[in-house]
């Protein structure tokens, strides 16, 4: 079955919040002013269980989903996450499962996640030298660190690894070169995102995006680089290959090259409301009908009349003014 929206967008991805809780504090995403030691977050209660999780995942592919990722907060600190990931990879109709992580536990987890069938990995570093990156995640982690998460995914077959860097001008757009430098001939793929007014504490200001074309031109100046075709309709990011061999690149450019047109991704927070927009105010309570007596047919309905009725294109309506109006939900509750 193929479910349309209202601009003919099919529903193909589903990303899947596990936890709301997370390991750092990223100034972009959950800065330590808001989510401090007296931060309420979710009781175990209100969260998805893994079965709830897995019935709701199958009844997506029903409807055409065939790409899932799980995402959190940080996916990793969800006990267990294995035997989740082992129960989605069971869901006839699935044919690729992600994660998108900031690799502290990964040395300890990558290997069982493997086996459970996780297929790809996206991992978060910000900056390579450690004064910039502890001071952008918060809680002043090494970049070492995250390197020794990235080698053990790669040890266990999670290639080629996507390295995804927030660009936020003034805090670490001068790494955007040694970044660069450090993941050619890697083998990964280094991303470069602008940073994005996801949710309403973080302070978002269009002055602070670097955008796209800059980081472009910027790379280019020192190794030369020309643009790949998407390897899929509605890949989010734009490609770019070094003409010397050495790898590959990509630009997500949610703010100056919006790419809502061919968005096919619905998103899933930990305690089960169903969001069809990252920049999204208000979801729908999955979790109710989960808890109730609805069969799956029932949720089945709803979860058609949800996507059906959506009209979504944020980031095309886009402007200063109503990015700093607009009420959101927050990345760590919807996973990026």
């Amino acid at each position: 079955m193929t479910v349309e929206d209202t601009l003919q967008r099919p529903l193909r991805d589903l990303r899947i919040s596990v936890t709301d809780r997370c390991n750092f504090r990223c100034v972009y995403c959950m800065p330590r002013e808001v989510f401090g030691p007296d931060f309420a977050f979710l009781p175990r209660a209100e969260i998805l269980s893994f079965e709830e999780i897995e019935r709701l995942a199958r009844i997506f592919v029903d409807l055409g989903v065939r790409k899932l990722r799980i995402t959190g907060g940080e996916p990793t600190v969800r006990h267990e996450l294995e035997k989740l990931v082992g129960m989605l990879a069971a869901i006839d109709g699935v044919e690729d499962i992600a994660m998108t992580t900031n690799a502290v536990l990964l040395p300890f987890k990558a290997e069982a996640l493997t086996e459970a069938g996780l297929n790809r990995i996206t991992i978060s570093l910000d900056a390579i030298e450690d004064d910039t990156f502890g001071s952008v995640n918060g809680v002043g982690f090494p970049v070492s660190r995250v390197l020794e998460g990235i080698d053990a995914a790669a040890s266990v077959g999670l290639s080629p690894i996507k390295i995804n860097m927030v660009v936020k001008r003034g805090m670490n757009d001068h790494q955007i070169l040694p970044m660069a430098d450090h993941f050619r001939h890697s083998g990964h793929i280094l991303r470069f995102i602008e940073f994005m007014d996801v949710g309403n504490t973080n302070g978002w200001r269009l002055d602070d995006v670097v955008p796209a074309k800059e980081i472009v031109q910027t790379i280019h100046e020192q190794w030369p680089i020309e643009p790949l075709e998407p390897n899929y309709t509605g890949e989010v990011a734009n490609r770019y290959r070094y003409v010397d061999g050495a790898g590959e690149i990509g630009l997500i450019a949610s703010v100056t090259q919006p790419f809502c047109r061919t968005c096919t991704r619905a998103r899933l927070t930990a305690d089960g409301e169903l969001f069809t927009c990252l920049f999204g105010a208000q979801g729908r309570d999955m979790k109710a009908l989960l808890r109730s007596e609805a069969s799956d047919e029932r949720i089945k309905a709803e979860l058609t009349g949800v996507w059906r009725r959506r009209g979504d294109r944020y980031s095309e309506l886009r402007t200063a003014e109503t990015a700093e109006l607009t009420p959101k939900a927050e990345m760590s509750r919807l996973g990026g």
